[in-house]
């Protein structure tokens, strides 16, 4: 990659984040630039790091996907009945642009089949935008990232049958890939935790990519299929860790590779325009579908709002399709800068999600068909006086501390519905609900509550935990975690106390040493 398309990928990705958008609209901008000033060049480079970044995606989303997220009505529902609805509203908005604008060509079949790929969700977008936000393990990220392996399944299909290459007879080994799962699993633990670790990953992610292509099958699947066989791994969380800052790296290539499409040209820019707006209706049909298959308002807007794009698998079919002779280039170039908008479009969306639904919850929460499942049901907090957000390590740590001085008066509360399970095992008195959730606080009788503690994935959650909390005019004691000194500042100035993890690790482990020493069990005045 040329150095100076990285400076442009630098110095743009940092003026969003300066303006309070995420890093990745500054590199598809870089891309269109790098383009336009012919730095681009044949993009060789940028492809290879781009499909490296992918696969790693696609690999870390097995380590933490539960396969009976998958064969839930919600995800394969709305990922099938989204396909239907919008292929046909999308292939018409195609027709008649076509119809309308002079000079344009584009057969009813070929608009079928760029209808069809435009119908998908961006994979990497949506990803990203989760982990951002600290919500990869809530209920509405789980739902989204289904719908997205639903619809890989479907570009499986639809590539075997467009390239006319079904899968060899070789793939029927395929089925005895569970049977590796000990293997895996026993070298993933011998590998200890350094760089023999974040080499296992690249192995085996991309030896299953591989693997799935050697017999004509869509090598990413193969990534997802390895990453499920270890999600059940006991350090599958240390590697998933390890890998997921090389796949945002690597991910940079797939942003820029968007851009060095180019900008279409006269009336292809008007359909790229129109695309682009025409996604905008995207959240609304999520939305409706999964309403209408029970799931809450909140969690049915926040999946939705997630999957408001286009697909980089569209730009792959727009690819093919011009190499057949279906489609002009031109198409090529609309695609992708549709897909670029749709980018620009979801960002603020998803920036504004919380706020969005404060808007929109009442009417949203009158059109609910009732709730589906058990993890849709709202919790209650009892009698606690003391509550803790996040029920991680140091969640868990803060909760075991305290009960011990205050019985019967602490709980926990955690998104992700397995580990709620597995505390409660322990006897533990943990509730399924997101820190971030409207209409969780509104039933919590914030009034009863004297202490609560915020210990969440990243600083961005924990801030918009104690934004809602001084909303909604919590008077007690507000405390939360920080890493770094000018998140320490920020929650100070929020008014809030604050622990330094980093900081103040030393003085937690002498405090556990001393009461475990007994040589310095009551030390001398």
């Amino acid at each position: 990659m040329e150095p100076l398309v990285i400076l442009l990928a630098f110095f743009a990705g940092l003026g969003f984040r300066s303006l309070g958008y995420p890093p990745l609209l500054g590199y598809l901008l870089a891309g269109f630039i790098a383009h336009g000033l012919g730095l681009a060049g044949d993009g060789a480079g940028v492809v290879v790091i781009a499909d490296l970044g992918i696969t790693l995606l696609l690999f870390t989303i097995g380590l933490k996907l539960n396969l009976k997220e998958l064969i839930a009505p919600q995800v394969w529902g709305t990922a099938t009945l989204q396909t239907l609805l919008v292929v046909p509203l999308t292939w018409g908005m195609l027709i008649l642009l076509t119809q309308l604008l002079p000079g344009l060509e584009l057969s009813p079949e070929a608009g079928l089949t760029l209808a069809f790929a435009l119908s998908f969700s961006s994979t990497v977008f949506t990803t990203k935008t989760l982990e951002e936000r600290g919500e990869a393990v809530a209920l509405h990220a789980a739902i989204a990232i289904g719908i997205l392996v639903v619809q890989d399944l479907f570009a499986v299909g639809y590539l075997v049958a467009a390239s006319g290459k079904f899968p060899t007879p070789s793939a029927l080994w395929l089925l005895a890939l569970p049977l590796l799962r000990p293997v895996l699993g026993r070298i993933l633990q011998w590998v200890g935790h350094g760089e023999l670790l974040i080499l296992f990953g690249f192995l085996v992610a991309l030896g299953g990519a591989g693997l799935f292509e050697s017999v004509n099958m869509k090598g990413d699947l193969g990534a997802l299929v390895i990453g499920m066989l270890l999600n059940s791994h006991k350090k599958s969380t240390e590697l998933y860790k390890n890998l997921i800052q090389f796949k945002d790296i690597f991910l940079i290539g797939f942003f820029l590779q968007i851009g060095f499409n180019g900008l279409p040209g006269g009336n292809m820019l008007l359909i790229a325009l129109a695309l682009g707006a025409l996604v905008l209706l995207r959240p609304i049909v999520y939305v409706i579908l999964l309403l209408w298959l029970r799931q809450r308002a909140r969690t049915a807007l926040l999946a939705a709002l997630s999957l408001a794009t286009y697909s980089e698998f569209g730009l792959i079919v727009a690819q093919l399709a011009a190499k057949g002779g279906t489609i002009s280039n031109e198409w090529v170039t609309t695609i992708a800068l549709a897909l670029a908008i749709s980018f620009f479009i979801a960002t603020p969306l998803n920036n504004r999600a919380r706020d969005i639904y404060g808007r929109f919850g009442d009417f949203l929460l009158a059109n609910e068909r009732g709730i589906g499942s058990t993890e849709e049901a709202i919790a209650t907090l009892g009698q606690s006086d003391i509550v803790i957000v996040g029920a991680g390590r140091v969640g868990v740590g803060a909760y075991r501390f305290l009960s011990e001085r205050y019985p019967n008066n602490v709980i926990c509360i955690e998104e992700n519905g397995d580990k709620v399970a597995a505390l409660q095992a322990q006897g533990i008195n943990c509730v399924h609900a997101d820190g971030n959730d409207r209409d969780f606080w509104n039933r919590a009788c914030l009034a009863e509550r004297k202490l609560i503690l915020v210990s969440l994935t990243n600083h961005k959650e924990n801030m918009s935990v104690v934004k809602f909390l001084k909303s909604q005019e919590f008077y007690g004691d507000l405390a939360v975690v920080s890493r770094y000194p000018d998140e320490e500042r920020e929650i100070r100035e929020a008014g809030c106390i604050t622990f330094n993890l980093y900081a103040e690790a030393g003085h937690g482990f002498a405090e556990h040493v001393l009461e475990q020493c007994s040589a310095y069990a009551n030390p001398q005045a």
